[in-house]
């Protein structure tokens, strides 16, 4: 049985869910993300395509402020489903849409969306950078879990729902929200309450088996990477955060926001994406 410092009951024992947020998928990206790169009048490449993997908790709208800054400065963008099921499988779901983009990309992944793509980028030489928004970044070897607990800080126990289900053949799992009434407190403390409710309204949930598995590669060790800590974070402890960051030797900004900091400071994440665009596709 797996246990989080300080809480009490099987009811909490997946404390640390990666929280949310990858974008919106837009409709007509197969046109502009997909074709091949070709020159520019200046014969530069043309921007890279940014490809957005959200966390639990939330679907791809918590990115549309970020989205929308991206396009009006001229980068095209995707916005992943993430499955929530488990890193391996929600990894392969990604690397799917990955290969099926053509030319550079940067790779942005929010909490638990972290741990996707730090396996999907894997080996792909056309990710050109890899951007974590509170998230995770994983070691072999390590889960969501454990990164959670390494620090103190996250009281997302108390305030999961668990549910369980069962699988066409049989098995069983727990998928995990958080309860609608304490949604904002816990996940988007600077978002409008308006807002913060339909989050809480329409968040996926995810598998509890998801933050107890293992992560098998790290493509941070590789790769170019940002990351945005987030000091006001209750589900992922600034702390926790800080250690990832300092230890795949990424670029960092610091900055006083919840998990929810892409829906609350949109502006602020799609500048430390495009930095990571201007320095690693020139």
């Amino acid at each position: 049985m797996i246990s989080i410092k300080g809480l009490r009951g099987r009811r909490f024992v997946t404390g640390v869910a990666a929280m949310v947020t990858a974008g919106v998928a837009v409709g007509t990206f197969a046109v502009t993300a997909n074709s091949a790169p070709e020159r520019t009048e200046a014969g530069r490449q043309p921007k890279p395509t940014v490809v957005l993997e959200h966390g639990a908790f939330a679907d791809a709208s918590s990115w549309n402020g970020v989205i929308e800054k991206l396009r009006a400065d001229g980068y095209p963008v995707v916005a992943a489903a993430n499955p929530l099921r488990s890193p391996s499988t929600d990894a392969a779901s990604l690397r799917s849409l990955l290969d099926h983009i053509k030319g550079p990309k940067i790779l942005v992944g929010h909490s638990y969306g972290g741990s996707v793509i730090s396996q999907a980028a894997t080996g792909d030489r056309d990710v050109k950078a890899l951007v974590y928004v509170a998230a995770f970044l994983p070691a072999p070897g390590e889960t969501a879990l454990e990164l959670t607990n390494k620090y103190p800080g996250s009281t997302l126990p108390d305030a999961l729902d668990p549910v369980p289900f069962k699988n066409a053949d049989g098995t069983t799992g727990t998928d995990l929200y958080i309860q609608q009434d304490k949604f904002r407190h816990q996940f988007a403390a600077d978002v409008p309450r308006n807002q913060a409710a339909l989050a809480a309204a329409t968040q996926r949930p995810i598998a509890q088996a998801a933050l107890e598995e293992k992560a098998t590669t790290a493509a941070w060790k590789t790769i170019p990477s940002w990351d945005i800590i987030t000091t006001q974070d209750l589900n992922i402890p600034a702390a926790a955060q800080r250690f990832m960051a300092e230890r795949a030797h990424a670029h960092t900004t610091t900055v006083a926001a919840s998990h929810s900091v892409a829906v609350s400071h949109p502006h602020l994440v799609a500048g430390v994406i495009e930095k990571a665009a201007r320095a690693t596709t020139r």
